[in-house]
Order: C-alpha cells, then structure tokens, then sequence
C-alpha cells in the first residue's frame, strides 16, 4: 500500500509542476495581448487604407493594362504561410498547415519559425519581422510577378475574431482585382496618372497586406497560448484534485490496515 501512497504523491508533484509551467507561459501571453492587439489594429487600418487607395486606381480604364491586374489561365501560386513561433498554443499552427494542403502544387514562403520547420526553409521568425523585412520581401514578390514567373501572389494567415476563436484564412494578394464600386470615390485626384500610381504603388500595398497579416497572425497565436494554458491549468488542477483524493484513500486505507495489524497482534 505504501508504494500506491508514493506513487501517487510523485504523480502530484509533476502535475503540480506543470501547473506551475503553464501559469507561467499565460502569464506571459497575457502581458503581450494588449501590444500584439494594439499592432495588430494598427496594421489592419494601414492595409484598410491601402486597399481603398488601390480600389480606387482599380476603377481607372488605364490601370487595368497594369501588369499588377494582369489575369492568367494557368495556376502557378506562389502562397506566404505564416504560423507561430513556438507550440503549446492548441490547434494555431495546425489550422494553417491544413489549409496550406489544400494547394499541394504552390511554392510556399513560410513565416514564423513553425511554418519554416514545416517547409524546410531557413527561419524567419514572426516575432521580429519588421516592416523593412516585409517591403523587400513586397518587392522581390512583386518584380518575380511583373516578370511572369508565377500567377497568383496569396497569403495563408489567422484571421483574429475573439481571444477564444482564430480562423485560418486565405488572403488573395496578386493580380489585383478590379473593384466593383468605392465609397465617396469622387473628389480624389491623381499626379501624374492613376496607371503610374498604381505600378509605383503595388510594392507598399502587397508589404502593407503581408505586415498586415503577420502582425496578426502574432496576435492570435498569443490569444491560443493563452487559452491553451488556461485549459491545460484547469485540467492539471482537476487531475491534481483526483490524485489527491485516491492519494487520500490509499493513506487512510493503509493507516487502517496497520492499526488492524497491531490489534490482531496484541490479541495474540
């Protein structure tokens, strides 16, 4: 009986001590929350900015012999997938490899240490990416489109809906589409044309949407780590709950049956 009682007490400890290990860690995605949703806002009004500029250019007759609005039969995807950093963050990084299979024949540049591992790509880590990273990673993407080498330009990302839901979203970059109306388009004027705003433009608007989505996707996987670790706090302090009960029994058992023993010894 005495080993059951050891047993359990050492099943206590190493539960306690991942108790202990994921308090921690959602403790540290709490204290990023707020700096990863404040980016996060902020990237999403610059690309909002930059998508109604370019809907606008889009409505002009000469923008659409741009070779940014140039449509294609053939399929060649080149696809940005941007995943965490780190694990322990519950399904994140696994809703966005399960999208990413479902273009099994594009050429994929992952970001974020996870995307990486998963393509056998040298790292490039989310937290960290900085704008200067994301413009020149726009302007080689940009000159490989012009130049004809692929088709479609997209982005496979985590669209933040609630701290408790993260939905892994595909984003279409390249060509860019015509848009059917603008709001209040009138009044807006162009130096020296739209065509030449457009092609000059195209690099910021596809580095806006690509930091757009990094700064994102950051700030849904701190919101999965710390909703992961709060569920797996609350699982380890129900486990702990349940061992400590059997731990309970097995003792209060084995005190009984010594305190048998010795009754039955001393009537012999």
């Amino acid at each position: 009986m005495s080993e059951d009682t050891k047993s359990l007490r050492i099943r206590i400890h190493s539960v306690d001590a991942t108790l202990h290990l994921t308090k921690a860690m959602g403790l540290v995605a709490s204290s990023k929350i707020r700096r990863a949703n404040s980016a996060m806002t902020k990237g999403r009004e610059y690309a909002a900015s930059l998508c109604d500029i370019i809907s606008r250019l889009t409505l002009c007759g000469e923008c659409k012999k741009s070779p940014y609005m140039r449509k294609s039969d053939r399929e060649r995807k080149k696809i940005i997938v941007i995943a965490g950093d780190r694990g322990l963050c519950g399904g994140y990084n696994v809703n966005v490899f399960r999208l990413a299979r479902e273009y099994p024949t594009a050429d994929f540049i992952p970001i974020g240490k996870r995307a990486c591992d998963k393509f056998g790509k040298e790292a490039t880590l989310v937290e960290g990416f900085s704008r200067a990273k994301s413009y020149e990673l726009a302007k080689k993407l940009c000159k490989e489109f012009v130049r004809g080498d692929y088709d479609e330009l997209a982005i496979i990302g985590t669209k933040y809906v609630s701290i408790m839901l993260q939905e892994a979203t595909y984003i279409p970059v390249l060509p860019i589409k015509q848009a059917d109306k603008v709001e209040n388009s009138g009044g807006m004027l162009f130096e020296p044309n739209e065509s030449e705003i457009l092609d000059a433009a195209a690099v910021e608007y596809v580095s806006g949407i690509i930091m757009a989505a990094v700064r994102e996707g950051f700030a849904c996987e701190v919101a999965a780590r710390r909703m992961a670790m709060d569920n797996a706090g609350k699982n380890a302090e129900e486990m702990i709950s349940a061992l400590q009960l059997s731990y309970n029994r097995a003792r209060q058992s084995a005190i009984t049956q010594e305190i048998t023993e010795i009754v039955a010894g001393s009537g012999q």
